[in-house]
């Protein structure tokens, strides 16, 4: 905050609060602001009604309000006369008004640009969390091959993938994407009821909150023996996925990993059809930084974790998928997913 000549941070709902706190906010219309002044202890301003599930903690200190107090008001007085605040992104917008009302002499900034650094490059104890929750996601990958997917609705096997993600741990299911045939061509389908049939390609993307931190994976399967076309597409957004992985090394940019992906699809014509960033970062948010796509030249450092995750789509005829999370380490990129990477067959 020094080096950024910022002089109060303010917190509401989203994923840097519990980073910080521990406490995760309701998105309420009772404002809940953690407020970190530069030179001052801080301060959570809580809901009377939600200061219960806060547990306490020494590095802040719990001030709840009740119905009728005016926590805006609050939040000026601790934040006291300030130049430069910085404001949780996700911080609903009638508050941030509100309270560019209340500090009329303040300039607001997003408080991404103090929190990402902080929370991209992950500790030993986060990339173990998100390990885990990638092994849980994997099992679910594993068991999927062994089930029939011909004969049944998208939505069916979506909600097979939800179950199967919380009797391995998850405590919440994010998505469930299922794309069969020509829906798999929307990378974001909605899986609905159209009935998955035999030589269908299907995209199952999918992924939850596993304590705390966040899985996602990709993996294809076909109903029935595959066409020539889909085994040697496949193999070539096999080939362009593992060559990402490999080149997500430690000062590398996040650019030149979406690069690698499209010079190798483009060796088999299929650059024109990827039409997404080749990853995300994850961790608190199953989205987050940093962003591996054309245009940020940010290098990786040991402890970012992120999607490797090339797709290629035919409109009307199908879409392929495949994602791994992977985390830079200064001795080379580790996947967190090792579930089979073919194309698998199932009923």
């Amino acid at each position: 905050m020094a080096a950024a000549k910022l002089d109060v941070l303010m917190l509401s709902v989203g994923a840097d609060l519990p980073y910080l706190t521990g406490y995760e906010a309701m998105p309420l219309e009772r404002l809940t602001m953690l407020v970190l002044a530069r030179d001052a202890a801080a301060t959570l301003v809580v809901p009377e009604l939600e200061a219960p599930r806060v547990v306490p903690d020494a590095s802040f200190v719990i001030r709840p309000w009740s119905e009728g107090d005016d926590p805006i008001a609050a939040v000026a007085e601790l934040a006291g006369p300030v130049a430069r605040v910085a404001i949780g992104d996700l911080t609903w917008t009638r508050f941030t008004l509100a309270l560019q009302a209340a500090l009329p002499d303040a300039h607001f900034t997003p408080a991404n640009t103090i929190m990402s650094p902080l929370r991209s490059v992950k500790d030993a104890a986060e990339v173990d969390a998100l390990r885990h929750a990638a092994r849980a996601v994997d099992a679910v990958a594993v068991e999927m091959r062994t089930r029939p997917f011909g004969g049944r609705t998208e939505a069916d096997v979506s909600r097979e993938l939800v179950d199967r993600m919380l009797e391995r741990g998850h405590q919440r299911a994010n998505f469930a994407i299922v794309g069969s045939g020509p829906n798999g061509a929307s990378p974001h389908h909605d899986a609905g009821d159209r009935v998955i049939q035999s030589g269908d390609v299907v995209v199952c993307d999918f992924g939850g909150t596993m304590n705390g931190y966040c899985s996602d994976t990709t993996r294809m399967f076909v109903v029935g023996t595959p066409t020539t076309e889909v085994a040697d597409t496949y193999a070539a957004l096999a080939e362009a996925q593992s060559r990402a992985v490999r080149a997500a090394t430690v000062g590398t940019s996040c650019a030149e990993v979406d690069a690698v992906a499209r010079r190798s699809l483009a060796e088999h014509d299929l650059a024109d059809a990827f039409m997404h960033r080749i990853g995300h970062g994850i961790g608190l948010e199953a989205h987050e930084d940093p962003y591996l796509v054309a245009g940020n030249s940010t290098p990786l450092a040991a402890g970012h974790a992120f999607s490797i995750e090339p797709g290629v789509y035919f409109p009307g005829r199908f879409g392929m998928r495949l994602e791994d999370i992977v985390v830079a380490t200064a001795v080379g990129p580790e996947s967190l997913n090792v579930s089979p990477h073919d194309l698998a067959v199932v009923e």
